[in-house]
């Protein structure tokens, strides 16, 4: 090792794992919201000698709400610290996964990966001839005409429905929005699927501008920064709770591990 090197700056850049379904905090359920990970966003444009953020995505999507914010503060430091973002995308960058893509100057993928399901979707059940079928009266008391609109328990209205598709409208609206700010020229306007829901794999995806390359994370930030690069990843910090909590714990971690299952298994994943 010479002298000289040993004053050498090295080419450093942050990881940010964004990892799951992206939605807020419900009890013990953590989600991967800007609570959780802004911190770590900070940290990560605050390193020295920084070259470049990298994203590591692997989500489904989940709230739009907070995938929006996510980006947000990520397009502010990248602005602020005049610092590159890249993501690498994994298995899956699909809807709030990748608005969060989105967030970076430059896009990389797997040919296997999932990307894209540009739009909004809401589910859930109907319950109200099961109740009617075991003889269940539903008693509910408002004060407001639409303070309880979608009620599973009650049959479906045609005008709550129009309500709700006309929210899913403006969201989607932004979403695409957001994505042409971003993607610009890139995205090939002459597919008509694109900001339809439709999602493709990795190879595709570049074919029509949803992606700027193949890569994997480390492989890639080694051809553009050198083999000296260093990374360094920035993740929240695990909470524990206590034994009497345990059992409610599990119960509301299960639940959420089962809704994100059903998340990952809509792209065959």
């Amino acid at each position: 090792m010479s002298f000289l090197s040993i004053f050498r700056k090295s080419n450093n850049v942050s990881i940010i794992p964004l990892t799951g379904v992206i939605a807020p905090n419900m009890g013990r359920r953590k989600g991967l919201n800007l609570h959780e990970i802004d911190k770590n966003i900070e940290q990560a444009f605050s390193l020295k000698n920084l070259k470049a953020v990298a994203l590591q995505i692997n989500s489904p999507g989940g709230s739009p709400v907070q995938s929006e914010m996510i980006a947000k503060r990520i397009r502010e430091l990248s602005e602020k610290n005049n610092v590159p973002v890249l993501a690498f995308v994994e298995d899956v960058a699909a809807s709030g996964g990748y608005w969060l893509a989105c967030a970076a100057d430059e896009i990389f993928a797997s040919k296997a990966s999932i990307v894209g399901s540009i739009g909004v979707v809401s589910s859930g059940f109907g319950f109200d001839k099961a109740i009617e079928k075991i003889g269940v009266d539903r008693r509910l008391y408002t004060s407001g005409d639409n303070k309880a609109i979608l009620d599973p328990f009650l049959p479906e209205k045609k005008d709550e429905v129009e309500r709700l598709k006309n929210i899913q409208k403006q969201l989607h609206h932004q979403f695409i929005s957001f994505v042409k700010s971003r993607r610009g020229s890139k995205i090939d306007d002459k597919n008509k699927e694109i900001f339809t829901g439709a999602f493709w794999s990795g190879e595709e995806s570049l074919e029509i501008g949803l992606i700027d390359g193949f890569g994997e994370m480390k492989t890639t930030l080694k051809e553009r920064f050198g083999d000296s690069v260093k990374t360094k990843e920035f993740v929240p910090k695990k909470k524990f709770f206590g034994f009497s909590n345990l059992l409610s714990g599990a119960i509301e971690m299960l639940i959420f591990k089962i809704d994100e299952r059903s998340l990952f298994k809509r792209f065959g994943l």
